[in-house]
């Protein structure tokens, strides 16, 4: 199968997550700075999950660029990290409703967790397809890819003591992240005709 309808779907859902997250953002009740600087911890908490799924959204399209076919575990995949993406918004509204709270902070770092591991099977699922291989030759050693769950624990075991210091450790991935990957472009240019 080819990956156009997976890409198309995957697209909608992660603009549907967005736009739930703009949507749990509270008005200030009154027209002040002073209202509007209340509003401060959803915008941040917004901000960071925002940039959380425009980093996903990235590295997916950057993948697909490279796989060329999928099949149906491929497909599963895909749902199961598109599942844990679209917790995102709760989470995020759980965060900053709570005034960021150690429950709420710490659930948050679970879900990030739990969404790398699932990009983490889905490059898995693309590696066993029929040209998978290229994907994995792209990433090569993928250090960033095999550090953030580590960070992300290293999160969710500060969250019980200090719910800011872990929150600096998810900002710390999402900054990580925010640099931008070559990789796959690199791979796809040294396969262009002419590249050589």
């Amino acid at each position: 199968m080819r990956t156009s309808r997976l890409e198309a779907f995957s697209d909608g859902v992660l603009a549907i997550i967005i736009t739930i997250m703009v949507l749990e953002l509270k008005v200030p009740d009154q027209p002040t700075l002073q209202a509007l600087g209340s509003s401060a911890t959803g915008f941040l908490t917004y901000l960071l999950s925002f940039v959380y799924v425009g980093i996903y959204w990235s590295n997916h399209h950057h993948m697909f660029q490279v796989v060329e076919r999928v099949n149906g575990t491929v497909l599963w995949g895909n749902l199961h990290l598109l599942f844990w993406l679209s917790l995102f918004p709760f989470t995020t509204a759980w965060v900053d409703e709570s005034t960021f709270s150690r429950t709420p902070v710490l659930v948050y770092g679970v879900n990030l967790l739990l969404a790398a591991v699932a990009y983490y099977v889905l490059q898995l699922a693309i590696f066993r397809v029929e040209g998978g291989s290229g994907l994995r030759e792209a990433l090569g050693r993928d250090v960033k890819g095999r550090i953030s769950p580590i960070l992300y624990l290293a999160g969710i075991a500060l969250a019980t003591a200090n719910r800011w210091l872990a929150m600096l450790v998810f900002t710390g991935v999402a900054v990580m992240w925010l640099v931008p990957d070559r990789r796959v472009e690199r791979y796809l240019a040294a396969r262009e005709p002419g590249s050589d």
